[in-house]
């Protein structure tokens, strides 16, 4: 069997995506990277970007049609894609709701369904869920995404079990506030004030313990630690919460 590593990751074009593609590159990984926008410049030479819309599932059939014909197996698949829509609940519609579910959760749900037969074939493989904080602790006028996001820790528990017959681990990362395309269009929602950028950004940053925005390398990194499974062999069902302590404080301090 090809000792070559290769590793999946939704949403590279993203900030989280993009970190996370460039540090398996450095560690010497095949990468393929999924994102329904253009990657642009810089894409891995020795790896394949694939543009498709994940919450679509004849998209995702696609996909996977196109990695079965670059490798016979996957070392991990990296579920990162993920959209956003702030608004109250109550203003929330059906099609709104459906669209955060479908991009946050169905396409988790379909990608390792799809990516099992990779990851088996394997014999010792990943399953990272980006999730977030929100999945937690939330705020108000983000009730879809926390929903999805909540979801996907279940779904996360439900995969472990599952799969560690397959000797395939499944874990999911709780990003806090990171410095991110996402995170800078979610900062309209006025829970850090209504003042510019850098000083909605300042607001946030004095919010966590360690008083500052994360970066995308940083939540790449940790990433990695649970996809590698020299690092973390001993670990699956978990979520791990890197959030610059934010999620620590009590909201009444």
């Amino acid at each position: 069997m090809d000792t070559q590593k290769f590793v999946l990751i939704t949403g590279a074009a993203g900030g989280i995506g993009r970190a996370t593609v460039n540090l398996f590159f450095e560690k010497g990984w095949h990468v393929v990277g999924i994102d329904r926008s253009d990657f642009g410049e810089g894409f891995p030479a020795n790896g394949l970007f694939v543009r498709s819309d994940i919450s679509r599932p004849e998209d995702m059939q696609a996909i996977f049609e196109k990695v079965s014909a670059v490798t016979d197996s996957l070392d991990a698949l990296v579920n990162n894609a993920a959209m956003q829509i702030a608004k109250p609940l109550v203003e929330t519609t059906v099609e709104e709701w459906d669209a955060v579910m479908n991009a946050n959760l169905r396409s988790v749900f379909l990608g390792v369904k799809l990516a099992h037969p990779l990851l088996k074939a394997r014999g010792g493989a990943a399953v990272v869920n980006v999730s977030s904080v929100h999945a937690i602790q939330t705020s108000a006028n983000i009730a879809a995404y926390a929903a999805s996001k909540g979801g996907m820790l279940a779904l996360t528990r439900a995969m472990a079990i599952e799969f560690a017959p397959d000797n395939i681990r499944a874990n999911a990362i709780l990003p806090g506030a990171v410095d991110t395309p996402m995170l800078r269009a979610g900062l309209g929602r006025g829970h850090v004030g209504h003042g510019d950028m850098q000083e909605r950004l300042d607001n946030l940053a004095r919010k966590t313990v360690n008083g500052r925005v994360g970066t995308p390398e940083e939540i790449a990194h940790a990433i990695y630690f649970l996809a590698d499974n020299q690092q973390s062999s001993f670990m699956t069902g978990q979520a791990l919460v890197v959030d610059g302590g934010a999620t620590a404080r009590l909201s009444t301090e």
